[in-house]
């Protein structure tokens, strides 16, 4: 009878066992429906979720950091047509994206429209010096003015520059090359990034996710439109995919991410390149690939980016974007600072330069179960272009057309520790907690099972050597 009852148990214990251990396995699907659908409920852009509450305005702090380029030489570049020397001198950081965004409109067909105000505020304690700081910088007039002017009236641009005393290069303060001063030859106002305080970009008109969270965040119109008129080029002037604050739940780090650059004026992709802990939280880091801005020889997608074959060499030239044609046609190129993966010829017509992969590269780096982007750098380059004149004076010893480099930017951010923490407590540990509990249900029961059966086993066979020994 003890025997039996022994049995009895051990059977007992194994289907016991054998339960928990099937019951952790029925949890994994379950659970991980339970995830996918709390993921995808907050991560729709309406009133409410937690998807809506960052993408109102930006939770973490983002800081446009400027580097500006300091001619040494730069009478030798007028008089004897030498190659500019440059030094890099910075950074200059203001802090942006600080206002919420406006005009917020909910569509009837599941998009949300809304305007992205611009604002730039100096932060002098992380900056080497003041706005006043001066540069001897490329003159933004008249490097506009050689290429917009036709050649019939650089005549009247020569004069132009001699009754102002204008010259080829230009001493200005950071302040009046990034944000913009009078200027005596175009008597308006004139910078880089001029205007931009008070300034909007968009309209945009995104996709929400109510209807299909797949498509959540991306771009449905810019500006009214769905796609860019600059390029001519019905693939060039594609508006992909959203505008790299977040992505699509779910991320499979074996597709890239597309995302539209409303600086440049095009979509970009992003690859992933590897997994990085960010707080506690796994993020995917994507960076751009070299081919991005590759040569229509590399990479023949690029074709319809190539605007001036005569400065681009017959566009075998890498590393640089002409952008004229969204910039009221002003020679601006657009680059990755120092001209990392450009063609080597543009660092050997502006000597001083070093590119850095760790330090000019753009990524992005994504928590893959909600698809939001938790750190960033965009880092861009500004170049303007000029090239020789027989007729304007300051440009008679200029041997060839350059491409030149006045600022480059780093604007980043991360998520704050608090942000961090929250979405730990609302996302990374439920998971882990759940996945502890199917791990230990799985494991418990299955040692459950199996200890109970090897017993009964070695049971069974020591009751057969005993009934051997009585016969």
């Amino acid at each position: 009878m003890g025997c039996c009852n022994r049995r009895c148990g051990l059977i007992a214990g194994a289907a016991f066992g054998a339960a928990v251990a099937i019951l952790g396995g029925i949890l994994i699907p379950l659970g991980n429906s339970v995830i996918e659908g709390t993921v995808e409920k907050e991560a729709v852009i309406e009133p409410g979720t937690t998807a809506y509450e960052n993408w109102v305005s930006a939770g973490a702090v983002v800081y446009r950091q400027f580097w500006l380029f300091d001619v040494k030489n730069p009478l030798e570049v007028l008089q004897h047509g030498s190659k500019p020397v440059v030094i890099e001198k910075g950074p200059y950081t203001y802090k942006t994206r600080y206002l919420p965004k406006e005009n917020i409109t909910s569509n009837p067909n599941f998009t949300v429209s809304f305007l992205l105000p611009a604002g730039a505020i100096f932060e002098p304690s992380m900056s080497v010096g003041p706005e006043e700081d001066e540069v001897t910088s490329l003159n933004l007039a008249v490097a506009g003015a050689y290429s917009l002017v036709p050649k019939v009236l650089h005549i009247v641009l020569d004069r132009l520059i001699k009754t102002t005393n204008s010259s080829l290069f230009q001493r200005r303060t950071v302040k009046d090359i990034l944000w913009g001063y009078t200027d005596p030859i175009l008597k308006g106002t004139v910078g880089v990034f001029s205007p931009y305080n008070g300034t909007y970009d968009g309209y945009y008109n995104i996709h929400t996710g109510k209807d299909d969270i797949s498509k959540v965040g991306l771009i449905d119109r810019w500006q009214g439109e769905r796609s860019v008129p600059f390029w001519n080029d019905t693939y060039c002037n594609m508006i992909n995919g959203t505008d790299a604050s977040s992505f699509q739940p779910f991320v499979d780090k074996k597709k890239p991410l597309y995302f539209f650059a409303s600086d440049i004026c095009r979509s970009v992709s992003a690859s992933y390149e590897a997994s990085l802990d960010l707080k506690g939280i796994e993020v995917y880091r994507y960076g751009l690939l070299p081919s991005t801005l590759a040569s229509p020889v590399v990479n023949p997608d690029n074709h319809c980016f190539c605007k001036n074959r005569l400065v681009t060499k017959n566009c075998t030239v890498a590393g640089v974007l002409d952008t004229g044609s969204c910039r009221d046609g002003a020679p601006v190129y657009i680059s990755l600072p120092h001209f990392l993966h450009g063609s080597p010829s543009l660092r050997e017509d502006v000597l001083g330069l070093s590119p850095s992969g760790e330090h000019h590269s753009t990524y992005l780096d994504v928590e893959p179960t909600t698809g939001f982007t938790l750190r960033f750098a965009k880092r861009l380059q500004v170049n303007m272009m000029y090239g020789p004149s027989k007729i304007i004076k300051v440009l008679k010893n200029v041997k060839d057309y350059t491409i030149f480099p006045i600022v480059w930017l780093n604007e980043t951010a991360a998520v704050d520790d608090a942000t961090a923490d929250m979405f730990k407590d609302k996302l990374i540990y439920p998971i882990t907690l759940l996945e502890i509990i199917q791990l230990t249900l799985m494991v418990a029961g299955a040692s459950i099972f199996l200890l109970c059966l090897i017993v009964y086993c070695l049971q069974r066979t020591q009751n057969g050597r005993h009934r051997g020994k009585l016969v």
